[in-house]
């Protein structure tokens, strides 16, 4: 099998290129990475030396790539499908990536201050930052819901890169800070997203797993 991925099945950016994979049925091997044990830490290590997953090894282009959004457009362009997560249109794909950097910035990465703070030891956590962290997200939330008025996807008609993101998320931000009864085109896109097979199928994987996210103490 030409394609590799290196992740891990609760991982939030590993879902956005699960997405686009299951998407466009794209076949690869699943190669479930745990940090905690040396070996696997050290194999992933010598592909990308961040250590940090996604990464999708291409056996047959002899090529690496890391990081969640370099990957989807990798393969939107070497393997494209059904559904083109970067649309040829100039105005529609910098609309595009644009969506997608607000879901990255302003709800992903608030979203994983959240979770990395119930995983520190009880004298090294940081209310403050994370109190800051939950604004964001009510903030994000009410700027997303504005977005969303006319319906359809995250940039528009089309599924897009920018919904691989909103998706892992919008669901782990719900756990975080839930979205409260106010945001009625905010929750109807949510539906719409976990209604997509290739998100349904990523969260049905998930499952298992769930018992290892981190609760509020």
């Amino acid at each position: 099998m030409s394609l590799t991925l290196h992740y891990h099945p609760l991982a939030s950016f590993c879902w956005k290129v699960l997405i686009a994979l299951y998407e466009n049925d794209i076949p690869f091997a699943p190669n479930l990475v745990d940090l905690s044990n040396p070996a696997e830490r050290a194999a992933l290590l010598k592909l990308s030396p961040i250590g940090r997953f996604p990464v999708l090894q291409d056996h047959a282009r002899n090529q690496v790539v890391p990081e969640s959004s370099v990957i989807i457009d990798y393969l939107d362009r070497h393997y494209p499908g059904r559904t083109r997560f970067i649309p040829p249109d100039a105005d529609l794909a910098w609309h595009t990536r644009l969506r997608e950097r607000f879901y990255d910035l302003y709800l992903h990465l608030p979203m994983q201050k959240i979770v990395g703070d119930r995983l520190r030891p009880a004298d090294s956590k940081d209310p403050f930052g994370v109190e800051e962290a939950r604004a964001q997200l009510r903030a994000s939330y009410r700027i997303i819901d504005e977005q969303l008025a006319p319906g359809g996807w995250a940039a528009g008609e089309a599924f897009t890169l920018a919904d691989c993101a909103a998706a892992p998320s919008l669901f782990y931000g719900n756990m975080m800070v839930p979205f409260g009864d106010q945001h009625e085109n905010l929750h109807a896109y949510f539906e719409r997203l976990k209604a997509r097979p290739s998100f349904a199928r990523v969260m049905k994987e998930a499952e298992p797993y769930f018992k290892m996210v981190p609760k509020e103490s």
